[in-house]
């Protein structure tokens, strides 16, 4: 099986992507132009928050005014304090993966802080600490480039052949490819159409916690890179 098990955050371990989304949705429209959660949801999720700006642009011809990232961010940490929980599962997942002994770790096309957050909120955050936690503002690229992968490889000193990403969005699943990965999918929120690069592609937690390996490995150590 493989060594390492590298998580994507939003809509993986965090059930937030129709959260962030409600919340990009509501200052879009006003503070840029109508939005609705599904064109949102379509058009922004999977990518890095830096990313938005120029993808309206590109859809609108509009432009993200001075102070919108500041605006999106007090309001989407403001409804994740109040309504922010794991997905469905995942806790299941993880405690499997730990008596069996396969690490794991978490690349997101968040920043750090935002990561870190929405896994202190729903009491994940002492599952996956310190250097397992990487963030978009770490790497010079976010998907669908392979930085964050690569780097998730790196620090767990494991080449990305023997890596497995679990993510759930056409560039995630573009990035995985991109690093040499296994990459499988979850098709909670996005059509299975849409992740056909993935070689697995699983509807829930539950299907996930079956595919599992049932062989223990040895958890190599997690240091950060040279």
């Amino acid at each position: 099986m493989h060594d390492l098990i590298i998580f994507d955050n939003s809509g993986v371990l965090v059930d937030s992507e129709v959260l962030a989304n409600q919340v990009l949705a509501e200052t879009l429209t006003e503070m840029v132009t109508p939005t609705s959660v599904e064109e949102s949801l379509a058009h922004y999720s999977g990518h890095s928050f830096a990313a938005v700006p120029e993808r309206v642009f590109q859809r609108t011809g509009k432009s993200v005014p001075a102070g919108f990232e500041d605006v999106f961010r007090t309001r989407l940490f403001a409804v994740f304090e109040d309504r922010l929980t794991a997905v469905p599962g995942i806790v299941r997942i993880l405690d499997l993966l730990d008596v069996r002994g396969i690490p794991y770790c978490v690349a997101s096309n968040d920043t750090q802080e935002r990561v870190r957050t929405s896994l202190r909120l729903t009491g994940l955050l002492p599952r996956i600490p310190g250097d397992r936690v990487i963030g978009v503002d770490q790497v010079a690229h976010g998907k669908p480039a392979p930085d964050l992968f690569l780097l998730a490889a790196r620090r767990c000193g494991v080449p990305p052949a023997a890596c497995l990403v679990i993510e759930d969005s056409p560039s995630g699943v573009a990035a995985a490819r991109a690093a040499g990965m296994t990459v499988w999918a979850h098709a909670a929120l996005t059509p299975s159409s849409r992740l056909r690069g993935a070689d697995v592609i699983f509807p829930s937690m539950r299907e996930l916690y079956s595919l599992l390996p049932a062989t223990p490995l040895e958890e190599p150590p997690c240091t950060p890179p040279r």
